[in-house]
């Protein structure tokens, strides 16, 4: 069996990966907060682990991976959107509305990009019980305490507190932005449970009617579905701290046990052409914006040609070219075969198992193409979620922004055949000029003309 090598940000080194059960292997990542369409930062989580848990799939059989991946439904943003959105209505109906549209779009987004569902999908809303359990065994172990109706973890309680971050108390102090409130023992303290107004969504419990803090939720929901301690736990960088952080701290506490999970594995940023994607810089790409002028695929190879643990640059520049790439692959590529007697190559899975190399894993691809080995070339371009279109339709794709469709770009050729055969030139060049402004280019050949997307 192939090995498999992770970097484990625990242990800031890449480690090879023994599962703690090769029959039940646990994968948790941290899933959306859905009170705003994805962007193509949240992109980035959804496809790297997507990856991971294909080639875990392959290694050691679908039945025994298991993937969890949450929704937090709960959230002070989706709230301030609810009033702002619905200041007429019930708070929960207001939250809900927001919250199923964000979910159903986020579905639909990820689909398209061709990942695979993941076992579970847990919403934080579905678990509070299991949350407050957590707290009250947190209070019994004076971990946690109670202060103005407020519930926090004590951060001086956890002698590993900040081994993740690597960091002493005093330097994440320096270092983060703190909320500063009378209520806390310590200005790291973060909060189990917080008092709600009629304003705002909450849950009856024995300090007052309240919801949790974000960081709890997940701790409940990989409890509920992994037990005290699994195998990985995902997320993208910024969530080290304080969230990862604040996570094993409240786990460990809760279940007395010195790990939560024993990779963490944490995907880079992404930048917006060289800049950090902000409101305030109007450079926010949503994923469906971005599906109505790309081809889903070219979106996923764009992703995958940067290491996972790199920043990523997204550009215009990078979206084209990786188009091109895969416009010359499709050129060569049969439509779909069943490869069921075909195995992957040794050397292309070998390239993902270390550290989910999936730029050396597209170098191989390149390698397939070269040398005219075309099934595998289609056969691990299916393993990376991509080359899995019709050619034909491949071929005719139409970017939704150029408001046109296929059908209508042959009527026009038609239409300006004729026009050049009665020598009317100049409805010619408008067909031309009218198609090229819509973002399609005609090439004029011996026997025909063809068109290309621009």
């Amino acid at each position: 069996m192939v090995e498999l090598k992770l970097y484990n940000t625990l242990s800031k080194t890449k480690e090879l990966f023994v599962p703690i059960d090769k029959k039940n292997i646990r994968l948790y990542v941290c899933g959306p907060t859905v009170y705003d369409l994805a962007h193509i930062g949240n992109a980035r989580p959804v496809i790297v682990f997507d990856l991971l848990y294909r080639v875990l799939n392959h290694i050691y059989g679908e039945s025994s991976v298991t993937y969890v991946r949450n929704i937090t439904d709960v959230d002070d943003k989706i709230n301030n959107r609810a009033h702002t959105e619905y200041p007429d209505i019930l708070v929960n109906d207001a939250i809900n509305k927001i919250t199923s549209i964000v979910i159903k779009s986020f579905h639909e987004d990820v689909s398209s990009l061709g990942c695979l569902d993941p076992d579970f999908e847990p919403k934080a809303t579905e678990n509070i019980s299991e949350m407050q359990e957590i707290i009250l065994e947190l209070i019994k172990s004076k971990n946690a305490y109670v202060s103005e109706n407020h519930v926090l973890f004590d951060v001086n309680s956890y002698k590993n507190y900040g081994k993740l971050t690597n960091r002493t108390l005093k330097e994440m102090i320096s270092g983060s932005r703190i909320d500063v409130a009378t209520y806390k023992r310590h200005p790291l303290d973060f909060i189990l449970w917080k008092p709600s107004s009629k304003k705002e969504p909450g849950w009856e419990s024995p300090w007052g009617n309240g919801r949790p803090g974000w960081h709890l939720e997940c701790s409940a929901m990989s409890t509920k579905y992994f037990g005290s301690h699994f195998d990985i736990h995902g997320g993208g960088i910024d969530l080290i701290f304080p969230h990862h952080e604040n996570e094993i701290s409240q786990s460990c506490c809760f279940h007395q046990k010195d790990k939560m999970a024993n990779f963490f594995i944490h995907n880079g940023i992404l930048n917006i052409e060289g800049k950090k994607m902000s409101k305030s810089l109007g450079n926010i790409q949503k994923i469906k914006e971005l599906l109505s002028k790309w081809p889903s695929e070219v979106i996923r190879f764009n992703m995958l040609r940067t290491h996972y643990r790199q920043p990523i640059d997204w550009t215009e520049v990078s979206l084209k070219e990786s188009w091109l790439i895969l416009n010359k692959w499709y050129d060569v590529i049969e439509d779909q075969k069943i490869f069921e007697e075909r195995n992957i190559p040794y050397s292309f899975i070998e390239s993902l198992c270390d550290d989910i190399n999936s730029p050396l894993a597209i170098s191989k691809l390149h390698e397939f193409y070269k040398g005219s080995n075309y099934d595998d070339l289609r056969l691990c371009g299916n393993f990376l979620g991509l080359l899995k279109v019709n050619k034909y339709d491949w071929k005719n794709w139409i970017p939704l922004a150029n408001n046109i469709e296929a059908y209508q770009i042959e009527l026009l050729i038609k239409e300006r055949e004729k026009a050049r055969k009665n020598k009317d030139f100049a409805k010619s060049d408008e067909i031309r000029d009218n198609l090229i402004a819509k973002g399609i280019k005609l090439n004029d050949n011996k026997n025909e003309t063809t068109w290309e997307v621009l």
